[in-house]
């Protein structure tokens, strides 16, 4: 027989703390050994839900989404639908204050039927099709990402006017994560490089029904680097400045 046998809490005691990069920050060990999530066992959760099961925390939710808010209060923050389409999560957030990307028709339907605001959704993704034009239409949506010389005919063809656009921009920034999701390199499916910028922008501000809102880029997922976003929008910035000076008479320009 061991020691943590005749004294369970000395085992207990002997364990590594939760990872708080891992577990959510309601879980904790209960002086009986059991895992809570948000105050609950997980073996409670686990007899009425089953396993496996996914669990949220809808106070954690909320609360990260606060600190976005706190931390950059001029900001308009956008939660990436893709992450997690859930109606529930959608709901929080839209009642948080927060906008909202998505990149299909399903995702929008979701954001659709929890009556998030049409007015902070952008609708953006690489290769629109027909259908999910007209769903972004359908709800006008806030803005819509254009990616392509095809998108922004499909879309001026079918708009009424005063539809606010964003023109997906490659800025060759290399965001040092894994080649599958790295997005803002030259010789890539997404968006315009910096060198096509002003014809796409010329091509939207020909367009009568669009309205060029600003310029949006994409440069890859799970970056740990905050200089590579820095290096992406001085390019931008840089772009905007030498080659829309003079031609950009558009309210709101971003």
């Amino acid at each position: 027989m061991t020691l943590a046998e005749l004294l369970p809490s000395t085992g207990r005691s002997a364990e590594p703390p939760l990872d708080n990069g891992i577990w959510p920050a309601a879980t904790r060990l209960s002086d009986d050994g059991d895992l809570t999530f948000a105050g609950i066992p997980m073996t409670h959760l686990a007899a009425r839900f089953d396993t496996p099961a996914n669990l949220l925390d809808e106070a954690e939710v909320r609360g990260r989404a606060r600190a976005f808010r706190t931390a950059l209060p001029e900001a308009e923050i956008a939660f990436a639908g893709k992450a997690l389409p859930c109606r529930a999560v959608l709901r929080w957030l839209a009642e948080e204050g927060l906008s909202l990307d998505v990149c299909s028709a399903g995702e929008l339907a979701a954001a659709r039927s929890v009556g998030f605001p049409a007015a902070r959704i952008l609708f953006h993704g690489n290769v629109k099709t027909s259908a999910d034009l007209k769903a972004a239409l359908g709800y006008r949506v806030g803005r819509i990402v254009l990616d392509s010389t095809d998108e922004i005919d499909q879309l001026g063809a079918l708009t009424r006017p005063g539809q606010s656009v964003l023109i997906r921009v490659t800025p060759g920034v290399d965001a040092h994560t894994h080649r599958a999701i790295t997005t803002g390199v030259d010789d890539q499916k997404f968006g315009f490089p910096l060198s096509s910028v002003p014809d796409a922008v010329a091509r939207v501000l020909a367009t009568p029904a669009l309205r060029l809102a600003g310029l949006h880029c994409h440069i890859g997922s799970q970056v740990q680097r905050v200089d590579v976003y820095e290096v992406a929008v001085r390019r931008m910035v840089d772009r905007s400045s030498e080659d829309f000076a003079g031609r950009l008479n558009v309210d709101g320009f971003d």
